[in-house]
């Protein structure tokens, strides 16, 4: 039963609306930081998943090793280096999950604002005990050491139930290569794909966008962004990318690259083939890891 209270606490956080007007100003702030490039090195693009949860390993573990520490008499002063390097480990793994957090879809915001505030908690508490360490109350800075764990352990719940519950950071567009089954599959006639324009259409059931360009090349994409699962097909083709129409992440339609984030993982692309004027589909063999980037005739 105390698992099954707890979850419907978890679940009422994500429909309770009485602080998304402070999730859409500080998401509009977020956004609006002149962050240029490092925006997607926050995201994670570079690693090919979201780097906050590898930011915080720093901070919780050394706050961990500094209660551990706590629990010995005399190594206060241990104990405060290992807080203050949490502290300093805590500012860029703050930012990162901020720009995460802005990207994501409402319930999930509403999670990650308590989420946040939970930290915050956190480091000030853990300021404080700092600052009782320095001047030479030990006890206090353990009491204080103690309680911000207490407070580091309900944000890193809510973080759990932010990436396994509510799906937060990770690839929607994994199971693509899973749920298609080989071979070719025929999606329609080369006329019903006007050039330039995006196009959805279905593979066993998995959307896929088509772009056909004006010297006749196809591409096809998995529609579902792998950010959080937006429609591709309804986003905006230029320079030869697509771009989500949902939280901006951009990918280029030869390959599926994200070119740009959120998104930290690339969308799964298929080879294109024209048949007797019909257009078929495939995912690329193993051995031919790249093969969605030409359109194959027969």
């Amino acid at each position: 039963m105390g698992q099954n209270r707890l979850l419907r606490v978890l679940d009422g956080l994500e429909r309770d609306g009485r602080a998304d007007a402070v999730i859409d100003a500080v998401g509009r702030g977020v956004r609006a930081l002149p962050l240029g490039g490092v925006r997607d090195a926050l995201h994670g693009r570079w690693l090919g998943h979201p780097v906050h949860p590898l930011m915080v390993q720093v901070p919780i573990g050394s706050w961990l090793s500094a209660g551990v520490l706590d629990l010995r008499p005399g190594r206060s002063r241990e104990a405060g280096l290992l807080i203050g390097v949490g502290l300093a480990a805590a500012v860029p793994a703050a930012l990162a999950g901020a720009v995460d957090w802005a990207e994501l879809h409402r319930p999930q915001q509403r999670v990650g604002l308590v989420h946040a505030l939970a930290n915050t908690a956190a480091v000030g508490l853990y300021a404080a005990s700092l600052a009782c360490r320095v001047k030479g109350r030990a006890g206090a800075g353990r009491s204080l050491g103690f309680l911000g764990m207490a407070a580091v352990a309900t944000g890193g719940l809510l973080g759990g139930h932010l990436a396994y519950r509510q799906a937060s950071g990770a690839n929607h567009a994994e199971e693509v290569p899973h749920v298609v089954s080989p071979g070719w599959h025929r999606i329609g006639a080369v006329a019903e794909f006007p050039a330039g324009q995006a196009v959805r259409r279905s593979v066993d059931d998995v959307p896929v966008l088509v772009v056909r360009e004006s010297g006749g090349e196809l591409h096809v994409l998995a529609d579902r962004c792998s950010h959080l699962a937006g429609p591709l097909s309804e986003g905006t083709i230029e320079d030869g990318c697509v771009r989500c129409p949902w939280h901006g992440s951009v990918f280029r339609l030869s390959d599926g690259w994200n070119v740009r984030g959120p998104a930290t993982a690339p969308q799964p692309a298929f080879d294109a083939r024209i048949v007797d004027g019909h257009v078929e589909v495939r995912l690329p063999t193993p051995d031919r890891e790249v093969s969605g980037r030409q359109q194959v005739y027969r």
